[in-house]
């Protein structure tokens, strides 16, 4: 059966919905369909790269995704992010349009954001897994609870962090978990960077900006946001 371990620093947050009767349905899914060779991306040891590579204590922003890409060769564990030389997905290419526009930054010929990762920007997907070619297909089978309680501890957490919610999908998930109403984080709102909705006001939202000016005030320090 397939084993899901979260890092130390997220262990105290993520170890009782790890114990749940809920997450064992996950696990049995998830086993389930590797052993009927169902292809399921990310790899097993890039399932949870997001958490591992931003440990709790060190979480400044929080950008929420949906669900992995499910193309060969794309997903890696990091919401919005492909590997190097793998082409540069719409919505990221999206980003990276705002980037230039908010602050100036040449745009990037590759992908990957583990530099961001790295300096405390939380990559996280609603959901950590999907079946090659079918987006969204493991929704509903017991991520949702899991990365739940990733961004509650992040919110209950002793220090201040942007969440940047993009599209209606984040916000939903954001609005039903308790803490980010607290005056200490800063949350900002815009439209998916998708093709479909960037120019419904991701385009101009500035929260690159944004959340720089306020991690600075807080005595935090601003991200580099060039990948």
């Amino acid at each position: 059966m397939t084993q899901i371990s979260p890092p130390a620093s997220w262990a105290p947050a993520l170890d009782p919905v790890v114990a749940s009767r809920a997450f064992a349905r996950l696990t049995a899914f998830l086993g389930a369909e590797a052993e009927r060779g169902a292809t399921i991306f990310p790899p097993e040891g890039e399932r949870l790269a997001a958490l591992a590579l931003t440990p709790l204590p060190q979480v400044k922003v929080v950008i929420l995704g949906q669900d992995p890409y499910h193309g060969a060769g794309q997903a890696h564990g990091l919401a919005f992010s492909v590997r190097r030389g793998v082409r540069v997905p719409p919505s990221l290419a999206n980003i990276y349009k705002e980037l230039h526009a908010d602050l100036g930054l040449p745009r990037p010929d590759h992908g990957n954001l583990v530099r961001w990762a790295e300096q405390g920007v939380l990559l996280l997907n609603t959901v950590l897994t999907v079946e090659e070619g079918k987006a969204g297909s493991h929704q509903r089978k017991g991520w949702e609870e899991f990365t739940d309680a990733a961004v509650a501890a992040v919110a209950a957490g002793p220090d201040p962090v942007v969440f940047l919610l993009w599209g209606n999908h984040a916000q939903k998930k954001a609005a039903r978990l308790p803490g980010l109403n607290d005056t200490r984080h800063l949350v900002l709102q815009a439209a998916h960077p998708s093709p479909l909705s960037a120019h419904n006001g991701f385009f101009g939202c500035r929260h690159f900006s944004q959340a720089n000016a306020f991690l600075e005030a807080q005595g935090r320090g601003a991200i580099d946001w060039q990948p």
